[in-house]
C-alpha cells in the first residue's frame, strides 16, 4: 500500500531561517523524532531521549511557535492537567541550490 506524503513550501525567508535553525538544533530533532508517531507528555520525552526536562520545555515552546505541534491535553485522575505534543511535520527537507535556499515541510498524516 502507497502512502501519499504531502508537503508543502515555505516562501518566507523568516520561517525558512526558522526552520533551518529549528533542523541544525539536536534537540529540536530528537523531539520531533520522537513524537512523529503518537502524541507524548514532556515527561515521556524526556525519558525516552535522556534531554533534561527545561531543555525540552524550551524546545517545546520553539516548535509550537513555529507551528510544528499538535498539542491536546488530558485531566490525569488525580486531577492534573497533562499536555500531549504531537508533530505535524514527518521531516523538513532543504535543498541550497545555485544560492537559492529551499525549505519544504513534509507533513504528518
Amino acid at each position: 500500500m502507497q502512502t501519499l506524503q504531502h508537503a508543502f513550501r515555505i516562501e518566507e525567508i523568516e520561517k525558512k531561517d526558522s526552520l533551518l535553525e529549528i533542523l541544525s538544533d539536536k534537540y529540536c530533532r530528537a523531539i520531533i523524532e520522537s513524537i512523529t508517531c503518537q502524541p507524548k507528555s514532556v515527561m515521556e520525552i524526556t525519558a525516552e531521549t535522556k534531554i533534561p526536562i527545561s531543555t525540552v520545555y524550551r524546545r517545546i515552546q520553539i516548535l509550537h511557535d513555529n507551528k510544528l505541534l499538535k498539542t491536546s491535553g488530558i485531566i490525569t485522575d488525580d486531577g492534573k492537567k497533562l499536555f500531549l505534543y504531537k508533530s505535524k511535520v514527518k521531516g523538513i527537507q532543504s535543498v541550497f541550490n545555485d544560492g537559492k535556499t529551499e525549505v519544504e515541510l513534509i507533513l504528518n498524516n
